[in-house]
Parts: structure tokens; C-alpha cells; sequence
């Protein structure tokens, strides 16, 4: 059929229909799950994928492509609002997938589900969840040209403000990261204190602090060890000193001599390790913590001027 055409009397085209949910917008390609874009379903048993979205009862999650200048490239932006609560200003939360990973596969433990719940219950302040694809250089520029650090520090904000969420300047007020992704949420830390922004609290699950050159080189995503070294969150804890850091990690979790290495020095507000491996398992069991803990640093919301919305009906 020519997409062009008006549709026949009796049939409401689908367009109309997205547009009547206030799912429509311009110049981005949006759904209303977290699914894949119109190229496919979400996988069978992929940890972190998402499936259809029940508008008003389940939380709204918006799926775009959007032009990322840091990276250089066009990437996924995956925003996660809570069902029924004001989306003007809603204080969002970056959520940082691991390695081999993307913004469309980071819901891990189903993380987007149990904050809903929560801020359904009001065991937590409402706030939202953010995602991008990061790549699978450990959240930083390994590749010259390509630089995803960045991209959470100065467009993720621009994005943000865009659609009216994160307050009047669109700054994350906390970072979650899953594995590499929480190496990077570490290493996100770090830098919003040398900016001085640090951030209300950052969420570090089964974070992949590798003890060893030798076991980070097969990784390929630091040119030497004095790039590593100088990035690694294990080589500098004091970073982060002023920031609440809550870290989970199973006990036979594959980082876990990592893991307990960042705990004995850092000390942070949480240190959970618990039974459990590297796996969709664990995160299930740790995400419910995970929400608690970023609900306890969730500052007060500021709509920017003119923002409308609500994140459902």
C-alpha cells in the first residue's frame, strides 16, 4: 500500500492511532516499547530486552535514533518514564549497558518494571530511566573519533532538555551501570566531580573491575595499560569521594575479585555481594536494591519552561 494515501472510510491507519497516544513526533523514529525498531522482535530470553509496552499500566518507554556528534554515528536513545506521572522534569537516571550490549538490551533484571512498581507503590520517587548505545570500548574514546564518555556528558543532557525531562538542564541526576556498563557508570562518576556536577548517586552492578592487563587486553577496548590504568575506577577511588556509590555483585560473579578489591577501598554507601554469577539471574535479584538506592538521591523536580507531558494517560 502507498504510505501517502489517506486511509479508507471505516480503517484508522496506525499513524493515527500512535497519534492519538501523543506517540508521534518529528524527524525521530519512536515506538511505544522497548522492543526493536520495525526491524524485528526482541529475542527470545535476551537479558535486558524489553517487550510491549501496556500504555497506563506498564511504564513508557520511547525507542529514537538520534545523531550522536561525539560518537559519530546515529545511535539508540531509550527513554523509560514511569506509567501515569508528570514527564515534565522528571529527574532521569543514565543506565549503561555492558559490553556487547545496546540501549534497546539494557533493561537487565527488568530493572524498567521494577521501577515502575515502585514509584506505582511510592516506595520511591518518581524518576526516569535513560539509555544509549555506548559501543563496547568501556565508555570511553579507545577509537579516535568515537568517544561515548562525551555523549553522556554533553549531548545525553542536550536530549534530554529537548524532550523536557532532567529539569531545566537535562543533567542525569544519577548513573546505573550493568558490567562494562558499570565500569562506566564509575568512570561517569569521576568526571561529573572533575566538572564539578557530581552526580546524586551512582549505581555500579556486577561492574567488570578487571584485576589484570593481561585479562583487559583480550578485551581490545584500551590502546595500552597506562590508558587503562589511568581510567581504571580500582586506581582511583578517591574520584568519587562525596558520592554515594552503591555497588552489587553476585559471589561467583566473574569480576568479583574486582568487585571486592573496589569495596575494601572505596567503601561505599552500599557494598551488596550476595549469591549469585554474571547473569540476568542475579541482576533480577539486586535490581529492586538498585531502584531504592537511586530513589533515595532522587532530587526534586524542575520542569523547564514550557515543558508538558505525562509519562501515560
Amino acid at each position: 500500500m502507498d504510505t501517502r494515501s489517506a486511509p479508507s472510510a471505516g480503517r484508522v491507519s496506525r499513524r493515527t492511532v500512535l497519534a492519538a497516544l501523543g506517540l508521534v513526533t518529528t524527524g525521530a523514529a519512536v515506538t511505544a516499547s522497548t522492543g526493536h525498531l520495525p526491524a524485528g522482535p526482541v529475542p527470545p530470553g535476551v537479558p535486558g530486552a524489553v517487550g510491549a509496552t501496556r500504555i497506563g499500566t506498564s511504564p513508557v518507554v520511547r525507542t529514537e535514533r538520534v545523531r550522536s556528534r561525539s560518537r559519530g554515528r546515529v545511535v539508540d536513545l531509550v527513554t523509560v518514564l514511569p506509567a501515569g506521572v508528570p514527564a515534565a522534569g522528571l529527574p532521569m537516571s543514565l543506565l549503561l549497558h555492558g559490553r556487547t550490549g545496546s540501549a534497546r538490551h539494557s533493561m537487565v533484571g527488568n530493572i524498567h518494571e521494577t521501577l515502575n512498581s515502585a514509584v506505582a507503590r511510592g516506595s520511591v520517587p518518581p524518576f526516569g530511566l535513560v539509555a544509549v548505545d555506548g559501543g563496547d570500548h568501556y565508555w570511553h574514546e579507545n577509537v579516535p573519533g568515537d568517544d561515548p564518555m562525551a555523549m553522556l556528558l554533553d549531548e545525553v543532557p542536550a536530549w534530554l532538555r529537548e524532550r523536557g525531562l532532567g529539569g531545566a538542564d537535562g543533567v542525569p541526576f544519577a548513573c546505573a551501570g550493568v558490567s562494562m556498563g558499570g565500569f562506566g557508570a564509575l568512570l561517569y562518576g569521576r568526571r561529573r566531580t572533575e566538572r564539578r556536577r557530581p552526580a546524586d548517586a551512582v549505581a555500579a552492578i556486577s561492574p567488570a573491575l578487571i584485576t589484570t592487563w593481561q585479562e583487559m587486553s583480550e578485551r581490545r577496548a584500551f590502546t595500552n595499560s597506562l590508558v587503562w590504568a589511568s581510567l581504571d575506577p580500582l586506581r582511583h577511588v578517591d574520584a568519587l569521594v562525596g558520592t554515594p556509590v552503591g555497588v552489587w555483585a553476585g559471589n561467583r560473579d566473574t569480576f568479583v575479585e574486582g568487585t571486592r578489591r573496589f569495596v575494601s577501598a572505596a567503601r561505599p554507601a552500599v557494598a551488596s555481594i550476595t549469591p549469585g554469577t554474571h547473569d540476568d539471574a542475579f541482576y533480577r535479584s539486586v535490581v529492586a536494591d538498585v531502584v531504592r538506592f537511586l530513589g533515595r538521591h532522587v532530587p526534586a523536580a524542575s520542569a523547564p519552561l514550557g515543558a508538558t507531558g505525562a509519562a501515560g494517560p
